[in-house]
C-alpha cells in the first residue's frame, strides 16, 4: 500500500477546513495584518488604559515646567510650551484621534453602504441620479470642506465625527453599488421578489449582507483616512482647541519650536499617526485575504 505524500496530506487537510477557518489561516499568514492587529490593540491600551496608570493634568498649565526635554524627572517624554506632559498628552490626543477615526469610519461606511446598495439594486433613473450626486460630491476635496466648516462652526468631537463621516461615504457607496448590481439578479433575490418580498427586505436581508467583505475591508481604510483627516485639519490650526487635543494638534504646536531643537514635540505624535494609519491599512489588507472566496489555497 502506498503512503500519501505530504503534499496530498496538506491538500486534504485544507479541503476539510471550513471557509471561515481557511480565511483565518490566510489572515494569520499575513504578517503585516497580524502586526496591525497587535499595534492597534497596544494603542488602545496605551490611550485608554494608560491614563489610569500614568495620570497627568491635561487641563491646567504649568509654566514652571515648560519645554523640559525627555528624561526629565517625572516627565519621560518631556513637556511642551505650556507645561503639559508629552506622554500624557499623547494618551489624551490618541483617545480623541482614535475615537473620531472609528466613529467617522463607521458613519461613512453605514451611509455609503445604504446609498450604494439602494442605487445598485433599484437601478434606472434612481441609480443615475444617486450616482451623479456621488460624482459631484467626490470632485470636491474633503479637506477643503472640513476647513470651511471648521472656520464657520466651533470644532468639537461630535461635529468632527459627523463632518468627516459625511464627506467620506462616497467611496464605499461606489464599491457597494457595484456589488449590488451583480447581486440583485441572483436567484435568492429573485425568489424573494417572486414571493412578494419588499425591496427594502431584499436590500437589507440579501444585498447588504452579501457585500459584508467589501464593507468590512473598506471600513478599515475609512478609519485610517479619518484619522489622517483629523490630523490634517488640526495641523492647519482648525481642529479642537486647548485644552483638548489630538495628535495633529500636537504636531501644530511642536512646529513652532522646530528650529529650537524641541524634537520631542513633533516626533512622538507623528510616529503615532503614521503607525496607527499603517496598522489599519495592514488590517484591511489582511481582511481582504480573509474574505477571499475565489477558492485560493489556504
Amino acid at each position: 500500500m502506498s503512503t500519501p505524500s505530504p503534499t496530498s496530506t496538506v491538500a486534504l487537510a485544507t479541503r476539510t477546513l471550513s471557509p471561515r477557518q481557511r480565511g483565518v489561516r490566510r489572515f494569520l499568514r499575513n504578517r503585516l495584518a497580524v502586526f496591525g492587529i497587535v499595534t492597534i490593540a497596544l494603542f488602545l491600551l496605551f490611550c485608554f488604559v494608560g491614563p489610569l496608570l500614568y495620570p497627568t493634568d491635561q487641563v491646567h498649565t504649568d509654566l514652571r515646567s515648560t519645554m523640559l526635554p525627555p528624561g526629565s524627572p517625572g516627565h519621560p517624554l518631556g513637556t511642551d510650551d505650556v507645561g503639559y506632559d508629552i506622554l500624557g498628552r499623547l494618551m489624551a490626543g490618541g483617545q480623541i484621534s482614535i475615537l473620531i477615526g472609528l466613529a467617522a469610519g463607521v458613519l461613512a461606511t453605514v451611509i455609503g453602504t445604504l446609498w450604494g446598495a439602494i442605487a445598485g439594486y433599484v437601478g434606472g433613473i434612481v441609480d443615475t441620479v444617486m450616482m451623479r450626486i456621488v460624482d459631484a460630491a467626490i470632485a470636491i476635496p474633503a479637506t477643503f470642506l472640513l476647513l470651511i466648516l471648521s472656520a464657520v462652526l466651533r470644532p468639537s468631537v461630535p461635529l468632527m465625527i459627523c463632518v468627516i463621516g459625511l464627506v467620506s461615504w462616497l467611496v464605499p457607496a461606489r464599491l457597494v453599488r457595484a456589488e449590488s448590481i451583480s447581486l440583485k439578479s441572483r436567484e435568492y433575490v429573485l425568489a424573494l421578489r417572486a414571493m412578494g418580498g419588499s425591496h427594502s427586505r431584499a436590500v437589507l436581508k440579501h444585498v447588504v449582507p452579501n457585500t459584508v467583505g467589501t464593507i468590512v475591508v473598506n471600513a478599515t481604510f475609512q478609519v485610517a483616512d479619518a484619522i489622517l483627516l483629523v490630523a490634517y485639519i488640526s495641523f492647519l490650526g482648525m481642529g479642537l482647541q486647548k485644552p483638548a487635543t489630538d495628535w495633529g494638534a500636537m504636531l501644530t504646536s511642536g512646529m513652532t519650536y522646530t528650529y529650537a531643537g524641541a524634537w520631542w514635540l513633533i516626533f512622538p505624535a507623528g510616529f503615532c499617526i503614521v503607525l496607527t494609519v499603517c496598522a489599519f491599512n495592514s488590517i484591511g489588507d489582511g481582511l481582504r485575504d480573509f474574505f477571499d472566496v475565489k477558492g485560493r489555497a489556504a
